[in-house]
């Protein structure tokens, strides 16, 4: 294949997947800004909001990351059995790590925004809402980047092309739905 056999496959590989992620950027924004009762009444709840979205786009771009790697090399096959080891344990990883960075990045925004003299809700409230936010984002993200990295390579597409803006387009949309969904559970449990 020449360069520009190999830079034009590239474009039409990722230039539809790229326009839905501009797409998908905009509606996360519009999420967040309908998220303005909730920012409000959860003091703090802006400052987790980054975190948050990154970490969804560094744990399971790893994910996609990993299982490109994987099959590529022929360590896993691209079907949904309960008896793939290394998927199962790719997944397993993610989440945990998701559900950890969550609770980590609303433990330490609490002392932050002290130390900036800025109000914060209670401390179970924002770890609630982020937990709850990571675990279900987790979920949702691991289905959504696992079902494209094996669709795209079954269909002769190269999944690293594929995961990235996959994982962060649904990550920030995701993200931000979940974020929102937690908010409003914990609140209706009586956390703030």
């Amino acid at each position: 294949m020449t360069v520009r056999e190999v830079a034009a496959e590239a474009y039409r590989e990722t230039l539809p997947v790229l326009a839905v992620s501009a797409v998908g950027g905009l509606f996360a924004g519009l999420m967040l800004g309908g998220m303005e009762a909730e920012l409000e009444r959860v003091a703090g709840l802006l400052v987790i909001v980054p975190a948050l979205l990154a970490t969804r786009g560094n744990v399971y771009g790893s994910l996609g990351a990993r299982l490109g790697s994987a099959l590529h090399q022929g360590l896993v096959e691209p079907t949904f059995t309960a008896g793939n080891d290394r998927l199962n344990a790719a997944v397993a990883a993610a989440l945990a790590n998701g559900v950890l960075i969550s609770g980590f990045a609303a433990v330490l925004a609490i002392p932050v925004l002290w130390l900036l003299g800025r109000p914060a809700a209670g401390f179970w409230t924002l770890l609630g809402i982020a937990l709850l936010a990571g675990f279900v984002s987790g979920l949702l993200l691991t289905v959504a980047v696992v079902s494209v990295v094996f669709v795209g390579y079954r269909r002769g597409l190269n999944p690293d092309t594929l995961a990235g803006p996959v994982v962060t387009t649904t990550g920030d949309v995701v993200g931000i739905a979940t974020l929102l969904a937690a908010t409003r559970v914990v609140l209706a449990l009586g956390g703030g």
